[in-house]
């Protein structure tokens, strides 16, 4: 096996390969190979930052997250939506937003405490559903810590970074922590207790 090539080269190379032409879901999904959970993660995560897409990304990415929790080798649509059409425009857009994301975290994050895929793709798979769940809140600027942890934790599973996995999942931790606490106060205020 050759040296590993980091996210952001992967993402480039599919946007020349993509070009401007279409793309099915499945073919992209093809393309992507191992990383296709990270990568579609990873963009989910950039597109939930725009006002206005987290309800559509947090959708998305709850349905990606409970593949990664049953422990599917990459991401299966529904046979309707893994053949629609998408137009590599709106792609590169997304990806062009990630790439310089991926390379600023890329110069921290490296294959480093090695944990095993099986257990730790479940353990992302768990936390993304959890966060995108937070991205469904209808609080305006809600979606964006949420979304920002998303990206961290996305880069470090690309990379295989457990060190930076774990502050991803502490930060996730903390904000669920948060979250609940809020809305637990909010049910208080509403019951009047």
């Amino acid at each position: 096996m050759g040296p590993r090539v980091p996210g952001s080269v992967a993402l480039d190379d599919l946007l020349v390969e993509i070009g401007g032409g279409e793309v099915t879901f499945e073919g992209l999904i093809d393309r992507l190979g191992e990383r296709s959970f990270g990568l579609v993660v990873l963009l989910l995560a950039i597109v939930a930052l725009a006002p206005g897409a987290s309800t559509l990304a947090g959708l998305l990415l709850a349905f990606l997250a409970l593949q990664m929790a049953l422990a599917h080798p990459q991401p299966s649509f529904p046979r309707h939506l893994a053949r629609r059409r998408l137009d590599g425009r709106h792609l590169a857009w997304a990806a062009r937003r990630a790439v310089p994301a991926l390379r600023c975290l890329e110069g921290v994050a490296r294959p480093r405490w090695p944990t095993p895929h099986g257990a730790t793709q479940r353990l992302v798979g768990v936390a993304v559903l959890l966060l995108g769940a937070l991205l469904l809140a209808p609080v305006p600027l809600s979606n964006i810590p949420p979304a920002l942890v998303l990206v961290l934790i996305a880069s470090a599973h690309l990379e295989r970074d457990g060190l930076l996995l774990c502050a991803g999942l502490l930060a996730a931790l903390v904000l669920l922590a948060l979250a609940s606490a809020a809305a637990w106060a909010a049910t208080k205020a509403c019951v009047g207790f």
